[in-house]
């Protein structure tokens, strides 16, 4: 059995998510076991540790993964078979509802609904609505899929790896690289990194390079605090540390500028979370 208490809920969570079910009675069916048995492990609030198994070999789903939820730490199976055209699309589209959210919310970390929400700008009825009627959020999938670097793949089906990237024996995250030039945010390909020494990884990263450093700059966090940001003033971008003051003012600086703002004057872009300094 497993020995922690208060997960079951969100085992079984994972284990339909898995199997690309929707209720406890479809995930008996997959497991070959009387739905009742399920209806105990709930009551009991402890899942049995051979359906996790079962359930890892059915479908190539982590053990890891299916027991805590820790993306960070999964490393799975070999993926079945994958099908092709018509049998690809039924399968995919057969995962709608609470499997993907399931997957979705952890490819992001989160543990509410409402922080995929906030997130995405969408209501928490638009959410209840994939459940309601079994919907695959398509759009949402994607957008999880270049956002996380989780794998498209898993998003769609849960089979296979979480990681879209994993050369050799590193973990590559795939983020897209700016210049900074007079100014403007130029494209410029993409930077590849294990991200695995940062405490958390960064939701939407982006590699920025300048001519004297370059910064891991996170989109995702756009409100402004103390700290090393990525600015638009008046239309121009660059990098400056922050400082808060009263009355929603602040100081902002580099190496070619030292002025005090409003919070209305600038636009937030992201936070910086690495800096990289050259020696030459």
């Amino acid at each position: 059995m497993i020995p922690e208490k208060g997960n079951s809920a969100q085992i079984l969570e994972r284990l339909m998510s898995s199997y690309g079910v929707n209720t406890q009675k479809e995930l008996a069916v997959a497991l070959d076991i009387p739905a009742n048995n399920i209806s105990g492990w709930t009551q009991r609030d402890s899942v049995p540790g051979n359906a996790i198994i079962k359930c890892a070999l059915d479908t190539g789903a982590d053990l890891q993964w299916l027991m805590t939820g820790d993306l960070a730490k999964a490393n799975f199976i070999a993926a079945p078979s994958v099908r092709k055209g018509a049998a690809l699309y039924k399968e995919i589209m057969s995962n709608g509802g609470k499997p993907v959210l399931r997957r979705i919310m952890d490819a992001y970390g989160f543990t509410l609904q409402k922080q995929l929400c906030d997130l995405l700008n969408i209501s928490s009825g638009t959410v209840s609505t994939w459940i309601r009627r079994n919907y695959f959020p398509g759009d949402v999938v994607v957008t999880c899929a270049l956002d996380t670097g989780a794998s498209l793949a898993w998003l769609a089906t849960g089979k296979g790896s979480e990681e879209a990237f994993n050369f050799s024996e590193n973990k590559l995250t795939k983020i897209p690289k700016k210049i900074l030039n007079a100014g403007s945010l130029e494209d410029c390909g993409d930077w590849f990194s294990d991200l695995s020494f940062l405490s958390k990884n960064p939701i939407r990263p982006i590699f920025v390079v300048g001519s004297l450093n370059s910064w891991l700059v996170d989109t995702a966090v756009t409100s402004i605090s103390n700290g090393r940001w990525l600015l638009t003033i008046d239309g121009k971008y660059d990098i400056y540390d922050v400082s808060l003051l009263p009355k929603r003012t602040m100081t902002v600086t580099n190496k070619l500028a030292n002025f005090t703002c409003s919070s209305e004057d600038i636009i937030t872009i992201g936070k910086s979370i690495l800096t990289f300094s050259y020696d030459f």
